[in-house]
């Protein structure tokens, strides 16, 4: 059990959002849900508390994460599991769509990243890590919008990687390769949310001495 112990979920809700804040709350963790409607899905218990943050903007990050530290403890984990899902041919995508992907997906990160490993250099320990996709290892057709912000996050996490890890903060990236469904369900073609959090559990459970970066995670019929 990790009580006394404080996780933050950066972009919750149906599906793999909800399993993260919910397997966290299992392990006895108070865990702060943060969202740009707050808490919202399943109820969680005393353990969980929701936050409102749009996590492109970094004054409100900087926020939430100051509020966090006050009402429930510094965190020792935090995961970003920001993104947007946009699909177009190239001569489909606008600018401000272009723009706006890479906000959400990479800007936000970078932003979360910074304000977590700022929360946990003085201690000199802590877990960060950011959700990634196929997309991050491969640009598909008319998936430019996509795939360029999730390229971008898996440096930004190498690069943090980097340079934390020495300092005693694990920073790993999950590529989860496939489709993930919206709630738990028995089809072996669909990520589970709960499994993918058990994995995500484990990675801030790991004995620094053998710390995982990269992994990636797919149902067993998924072609690769």
């Amino acid at each position: 059990m990790d009580a006394s112990k404080v996780a933050v979920v950066v972009g919750t809700g149906p599906g793999l959002g909800n399993a993260l804040v919910g397997r966290f709350a299992e392990a006895g963790m108070r865990v702060a849900a943060v969202s740009r409607k707050g808490l919202a899905g399943k109820a969680h218990g005393d353990l969980v508390r929701g936050y409102v943050c749009d996590a492109t903007v970094g004054e409100q990050v900087r926020n939430v994460f100051e509020r966090v530290a006050d009402e429930l403890g510094p965190p020792s984990l935090v995961v970003f599991n920001v993104g947007i899902w946009d699909r177009g041919g190239i001569f489909e995508i606008s600018e401000e769509l272009f723009e706006q992907a890479w906000r959400t997906g990479c800007f936000a990160g970078f932003l979360v990243g910074r304000a977590a490993a700022a929360s946990m250099l003085s201690r000199g320990s802590g877990t960060i890590i950011f959700s990634g996709a196929t997309g991050s290892i491969r640009g598909g057709a008319e998936f430019a919008a996509f795939a360029s912000p999730k390229f971008a996050l898996r440096a930004l996490a190498q690069s943090m990687a980097r340079e934390l890890g020495p300092k005693g903060i694990h920073v790993a990236h999950v590529v989860l390769d496939g489709m993930i469904a919206q709630e738990d369900s028995p089809s072996e073609s669909l990520l589970q949310p709960a499994a993918i959090a058990e994995t995500f559990y484990q990675l801030h459970r790991q004995n620094r001495s053998a710390w995982t970066h990269e992994l990636d995670l797919r149902p067993s019929s998924e072609k690769f």
